[in-house]
């Protein structure tokens, strides 16, 4: 008889136990972030063609002048760049160097992106085949890395820049020097 009243229960017991793991994965989901090997490390060797016609090429060498900057991955097909665009802007305003690297585009659609949205950037790259970014460790657009003016991969934000994130990053930026 005991065993009965057991077997009866086991379902109900199986069934909390089920829902409690569920739960727990629901109230505290696994972090999927992909951050880049690359922070800590040298920019990769890279030559990308200016999305801007009558510029030269954007190098990795040109970032070892010895002044740190913002590193931006972005897309002009990218919703999330159009929303970091203002932000861009008070980073450059702050005095925040900019470079940009554009993510399977054309320098056509850059150009436009940039008139409907502002132009932070010094220089912009045409990373068409998303090489570069592969090599970054990025692992979409928007992104952004911070670098010493060694060329070192400082720091990475995933995602676009929001208000928020301004006064932090141009924090990191004056401790990287």
């Amino acid at each position: 008889m005991k065993t009965v009243r057991i077997l009866l229960w086991l379902p109900l017991v199986a069934f909390l136990a089920i829902l409690g793991l569920v739960s727990s994965g629901l109230l505290k989901p696994h972090d999927t972030t992909v951050v880049s090997q690359m922070v800590g490390k040298p920019l990769p060797a890279f030559t990308l063609a200016s999305a801007r016609t009558g510029e030269g090429a954007v190098t990795g060498k040109g970032f070892a002048d010895g002044r740190p900057r913002l590193l931006n991955i972005f897309g002009s097909w990218c919703v999330p760049c159009i929303a970091e665009a203002p932000q861009l802007m008070a980073l450059k305003q702050a005095g925040v160097t900019i470079e940009g690297i554009a993510v399977r585009d054309r320098p056509g659609d850059v150009g436009e992106f940039l008139q409907r949205n502002g132009d932070p950037y010094d220089r912009i790259g045409l990373d068409d085949q998303a090489v570069l970014q592969v090599a970054l460790g990025s692992s979409g657009v928007p992104e952004s890395f911070l670098i010493d003016g060694k060329g070192i991969i400082r720091a990475q934000h995933i995602g676009e820049i929001r208000p928020e994130d301004v006064p932090g990053l141009i924090e990191t930026l004056k401790a990287i020097r």
